[in-house]
């Protein structure tokens, strides 16, 4: 594991390691992350390790037992669907109730496709996966409902954000997924609320069929 150097909050720096390295499938499923030997690793004290394991299971990409023993994390198809179900109800009903048509807000959802694609075209999917997060975030910031905001915010950073991660398909459902992200943009911007309800329906049924696929490949090894 690469060591950390004093720029940014060791934390963070420690976040951003081992996130990397869970993402590159260099930490394992269910692997533990022992705060001791990450803190030798990274070459500093258990401290910043455990803000950052603590990070990290907010994210869903750790899971953290009762004895505080550290866990990269694994899911189920069950789990994995079951919050793509919940996202759907929840993303699909925002664009119907949400204040979407603003000159800003439209220039910061272009920014954010233009940095999804030269992620993908980079291959950095990590910033992928941080971009797409931010894409739906935005797409809930103008709604009437904070209770619904902060719903859209928690099932885009739990199991389902971290399934995209650890099934290590990112670099074949990217461009999909940007591709998507697209469609429901322009329909908006067309005032079609009703075709982007159906684009974004759509999305999450696609995002639930890559799922499965994962999953199949995974039963057929």
């Amino acid at each position: 594991m690469q060591r950390v150097i004093k720029k940014e909050s060791l934390a963070e720096q420690a976040f951003n390691l081992i996130k990397k390295d869970i993402i590159s499938g260099k930490l394992a499923p269910e692997e533990e992350l022992p705060e001791k030997k990450l803190a030798q690793e990274l070459g500093i004290s258990r401290t910043p390790v455990r803000e950052a394991l603590r990070r990290l299971a907010v994210e869903g990409l750790v899971v953290l037992s009762d004895q505080k023993i550290a866990r990269v994390a694994s899911f189920t198809v069950e789990d994995a669907l079951h919050f793509i179900e919940i996202r759907t109800l929840l993303e699909v009903y925002n664009l119907e109730t949400s204040s979407l048509l603003k000159n800003e807000l439209y220039e910061e959802i272009q920014e954010n496709l233009d940095a999804q694609l030269k992620a993908i075209t980079e291959e950095r999917y990590e910033e992928f996966i941080d971009q797409d997060r931010e894409f739906h975030l935005l797409l809930a910031r103008h709604n009437p409902n904070p209770r619904l905001r902060t719903l859209i915010h928690t099932f885009n950073t739990g199991v389902n954000r971290a399934f995209l991660v650890l099934s290590n398909t990112l670099q074949f459902s990217a461009m999909e997924a940007y591709g998507e992200h697209k469609r429901i943009v322009d329909a908006l911007e067309a005032g079609k609320i009703d075709d982007a309800k159906i684009e974004m329906a759509d999305h999450m049924e696609n995002i639930a069929s890559r799922m499965k696929g994962y999953y199949l490949k995974e039963e057929e090894k």
